[in-house]
């Protein structure tokens, strides 16, 4: 049973150049503010041609600005970031392509940092500690061996 449509045409483009236009958007956010909206086949497909064409989206784009921002602000690791990109329906080969182009030193610089305020913050005797500390960090995406390679270093020092 498909919805009544919101919006026509032109009005449906217009509002889709200004979501694109404020933030990065992935192909998979385009066609669920379609789905919404209730547009035909054949519309959706027309702005979807058009938003592409003038270069309003693109995934590898996209991605990139995602991993970038992920890591700068939210300081998560690659696991995490590589679920919620698949999430977002982004090809593999794209995935890979950003997470390879993260800084190793901030990526390493990240997870020292978090690791040394969760370590101050926590609460008990040492084994607890640690296991609560190694939970967040597992929690943010990082890597096992890394984390355990940062819980030596940041607990012993």
């Amino acid at each position: 049973m498909a919805s009544e449509c919101k919006y026509p045409f032109h009005e449906a483009l217009a509002k889709l150049e200004a979501y694109c236009a404020y933030q990065e958007r992935c192909s998979q956010e385009i066609q669920k503010k379609l789905d919404s909206w209730g547009l035909s086949f054949e519309d959706c497909t027309e702005i979807i041609r058009v938003l592409k064409e003038n270069r309003f989206f693109d995934d590898v784009r996209f991605c990139e600005s995602f991993v970038s921002g992920k890591v700068r602000i939210k300081r998560w690791g690659r696991i995490k970031i590589r679920y919620e990109l698949k999430l977002k329906g982004i090809k593999e080969e794209v995935i890979r392509k950003a997470l390879s182009e993260i800084d190793p030193i901030i990526y390493e610089e990240n997870l020292k940092e978090l690791t040394q305020r969760k370590w101050v913050e926590t609460k008990g005797d040492e084994w607890t500690r640690k296991a609560k500390l190694h939970r967040f960090l597992v929690s943010k995406g990082y890597e096992n061996d890394l984390i355990s390679e940062v819980l030596k270093s940041v607990i012993t020092t």
